[in-house]
């Protein structure tokens, strides 16, 4: 059930109407054209609200957050999964930066915080599915905003690995991207048939990224739209909210997930092209692998 509270838990206000698509393009396309500065900035062009929602529908209940006031939609809708021992805080900051974009994003909880890999996987999906059944209810604030065919999982640490194994066992999500990830149970992930962007802080001595990060990159199979990209002299904490890096990484997760979900080709040059490039420059990413172009 959807907890609905007397004001919403977050509420951000762009002050900007997106133009609906132009006839005779991307039927998924949401929103105005992306520049560097847009997608740098803490928020979209969309404006959002957000509602808290309760333990129970097979993971531990999180934060949801959703545009508002806009024609356009539906919209792909994302699972973010925290680490080992952290709640939904750790990793909300994703929400609002998601939705603003366009997206219907569920920041969540796990019924344990110190449920495994596997099981983060699992609770990911039931997330989704979760957010799908709202958007079946007539009674919801998320009536009719969600597009069950594009769906994504991101997540922090074990969080990361259970979004990693999500994607192996789930081929009809569209996007995934394991925020510094960390598993034991697999190393190989050439399974997986989802667009993956992985990332990586090269500092990290909880998930080193020579033994999860970069092993897990390296093992998905060269025919998969995927990256990776390591920040520089970070710690584990590199991805997670106050971390140092939300223009940078906000940018590239949301042209991953626009890219992938809303296969909104606008998004690839800031993934491959000249945009992108730009960034490899400077001393913030210390790597970045990847097999572009998406567009084949």
């Amino acid at each position: 059930m959807l907890t609905q509270v007397s004001a919403p838990a977050f509420e951000g206000t762009s002050g900007i109407e997106p133009p609906p698509p132009l006839p005779g393009t991307n039927p998924y396309q949401r929103g105005p054209d992306p520049t560097v500065g847009t997608l740098e900035a803490s928020l979209g062009p969309f404006n959002y609200t957000s509602m808290r929602v309760r333990s129970g529908s097979g993971f531990g209940g999180g934060i949801l957050f959703y545009p508002i006031k806009t024609t356009e939609g539906p919209f792909a809708a994302i699972a973010v999964c925290p680490g080992w021992k952290q709640s939904s805080t750790s990793i909300e900051w994703w929400g609002p930066r998601l939705a603003s974009e366009g997206f219907v994003v569920i920041a969540m909880n796990t019924k344990w915080e110190g449920d495994d890999p596997a099981s983060r996987a699992t609770q990911l999906i039931d997330a989704l599915n979760y957010v799908v059944r709202q958007s079946n209810q007539a009674s919801s604030p998320i009536y009719q905003k969600v597009d069950s065919n594009r769906l994504g999982v991101m997540g922090w640490s074990m969080g990361g690995g259970g979004a990693l194994m999500a994607a192996r066992d789930n081929p009809s999500l569209k996007g995934a991207i394991p925020l510094a990830p960390w598993t034991s149970s697999a190393s190989s992930f050439s399974g997986v048939a989802v667009p993956t962007l992985i990332v990586g802080c090269q500092a990290d001595v909880i998930a080193p990224v020579s033994i999860h990060a970069l092993p897990f990159y390296n093992s998905l199979s060269s025919s998969l739209p995927k990256a990776y990209i390591e920040f520089s002299k970070e710690g584990h904490f590199c991805v997670a909210t106050d971390n140092d890096h939300y223009a940078t990484l906000g940018k590239y997760g949301v042209a991953w997930m626009k890219r992938f979900l809303d296969n909104d080709i606008r998004y690839e040059p800031f993934l491959c092209g000249a945009p992108h490039k730009n960034d490899l420059f400077g001393q913030e990413i210390s790597a970045y692998l990847e097999d572009c172009p998406y567009t084949r």
